[in-house]
């Protein structure tokens, strides 16, 4: 059947992501289902009725076989497309920012396509409509230069705002949630804003103990909403919970944090496990993704919980004498900038820094210690619950890696055998070329060694990190010198932690840190 232009490009969104398993969602293709009738002509409509009469086959294996062409190019080809994005970069990737050329970070537009959101989105598979000249608004200095619009096209409206760092910004259809043009994040503005973020951590690092002996007194405090204020900054100390409440207008996820918890997002259970006073949280967090955990806590904790509980339905809030705003209010007061989010950063960077020191052993080689590094990154991970679902291709690339260590286990084998001859002949010949190929042996062993080692390590590495993304925190609530410094004590190449990219963020911690940094 030949579609209408619209409905055909709706369709090659569904048909580029058939082999993703959003395309077997329920709600996927429901929504997506829906959006993609909207595009259709009055008789595509009446014909095309049911999702799962459809058949995208072809339309699949067309992009696939582009994606195969697009391997198959020829060196030329290739550099001339890689010629094209430079130039491109060149006019649009700078701007200037106070005297300074600075790189722009996200210089492209979104192009359409479906929405996937994180975890169990509820709108998933809806259409991610073509931003338009018209939705857009540039931000520049007043002398600038403007952009011109595409021909035929203008700008929705062009501002001189100097209090924001945003250069273009314009409203998405999904969530009715604004999107922005922002400088790269090895620009120094953001340079700056994130060692501000660290130092604001290592502030509370000072009085975290008195905040932490104050909400303690304030669980027995004649006030309820004293009680529930007390109680909710335990959570958010001890269990890096965000505050919650930050949902942006419009976003139809049910998602809580800490202070939108309702009463059916926690268990109560007086015993369990061989361990007393457990709370079981169960509830959708940022991104809809789950947050599921089990922790004992003090019994204060537990009987206030038990308190806030009474005569209330599931759905009412279990702090209801709380909200962010009166949260983040108490928590100026205890310390100038200290907000929810510097508690994770704090804890997720004091938590590195233990686990760094437990785990780090001065005699292992460099593989190992980056295996121990990814460990303590990885209880961060878990402490800020930061999943993610195991690679597709995840059981592919351990087959591939487990084949690497047989065959390296079989080279061994060999390597050894050969040794152990050498060692024979040497005994009966005693002369000066067989101990030199003993030797030569020797070395061929151990450098085997080393590397089935390396392919072993690898291996624990990938399945112990199969269903934890280690990106978020690294990038966003670790303090980086830290790393560096670990990385300069232990003589590790610091490439081995950090990407180019990476790199480039962190650039200023990379110049300032040095061996003997303390969070």
């Amino acid at each position: 059947m030949k579609l209408s232009p619209k409905a055909e490009e709706v369709a090659t969104f569904f048909a580029k992501m058939l082999d993703h398993e959003y395309t077997t969602k329920e709600i996927f293709r429901k929504n997506f289902f829906k959006d993609w009738r909207k595009e259709m002509t009055n008789e595509e409509k009446n014909i095309i009725t049911n999702l799962s009469k459809c058949d995208f086959t072809q339309m699949s294996q067309y992009f696939k076989a582009q994606t195969e062409a697009r391997k198959q190019m020829s060196k030329e080809e290739k550099l001339k497309i890689k010629e094209e994005n430079e130039k491109l970069l060149k006019e649009y990737g700078f701007c200037v920012m106070d005297n300074h050329r600075e790189r722009i970070a996200n210089f492209k537009i979104e192009p359409p396509g479906l929405f996937r959101g994180r975890g169990n989105h509820p709108k998933m598979g809806m259409l991610k409509r073509r931003i338009m000249p018209e939705d857009i608004i540039i931000n520049c200095s007043k002398d600038a230069k403007v952009p011109s619009p595409p021909p035929g096209h203008k700008w929705k409206e062009v501002r001189h705002d100097n209090k924001v760092t945003w250069l273009v910004s314009w409203t998405e259809n999904i969530q009715g949630s604004i999107k922005y043009i922002m400088l790269n994040p090895s620009s120094r503005i953001k340079g700056e804003k994130d060692w501000q973020k660290y130092e604001t951590a290592r502030r509370l690092k000072k009085c975290v103990d008195k905040i932490r002996n104050q909400y303690r007194e304030d669980w027995k405090s004649k006030e309820m909403k004293v009680r529930q204020r007390a109680v909710a900054l335990y959570f958010i100390d001890k269990l890096a919970l965000r505050a919650g409440n930050e949902k942006e207008e419009g976003e139809t996820a049910d998602t809580v944090g800490c202070c939108s918890l309702r009463v059916e997002h926690i268990s109560l259970h007086p015993e369990l496990d061989g361990q007393e006073y457990v709370v079981e949280f169960d509830f959708l967090g940022k991104d809809s993704i789950r947050y599921y955990n089990k922790v004992p806590v003090e019994k204060r904790v537990f009987k206030n919980l038990q308190l806030f509980m009474e005569n209330k339905q599931p759905e009412d809030d279990l702090f209801d004498r709380l909200n962010t705003g009166i949260l983040n209010k108490h928590l100026q007061d205890l310390m100038e900038g200290l907000t929810a989010k510097v508690f994770r950063t704090y804890n997720a960077s004091i938590t590195l820094q233990q686990q760094l020191k437990e785990l780090t052993a001065p005699d292992e080689n460099v593989p190992a210690k980056i295996l121990s590094y990814n460990r303590a990154n990885r209880a961060v991970a878990i402490l800020c619950n930061h999943q993610r679902a195991p690679p597709k291709t995840f059981e592919k690339s351990m087959m591939n890696l487990q084949s690497k260590i047989d065959a390296k286990k079989e080279q061994l084998a060999d390597a050894r055998r050969d040794l152990k001859s050498a060692k024979a002949d040497a005994k009966v010949l005693k002369d000066a070329k067989t101990k030199k190929v003993v030797e030569s042996k020797k070395k061929a062993v151990q450098r085997l060694e080393e590397q089935l080692m390396k392919l072993e390590v690898q291996a624990t590495d990938r399945e112990e990190n199969k269903q934890i993304a280690l990106g978020t925190s690294k990038l966003n609530y670790l303090d980086p010198r830290i790393t560096v410094a670990w990385c300069k004590k232990w003589g590790v190449p610091i490439e081995k932690i950090y990407n180019k990219t990476q790199r480039e963020k962190f650039a200023w911690a990379i110049d300032m840190a040095d061996e003997d940094y303390e969070f």
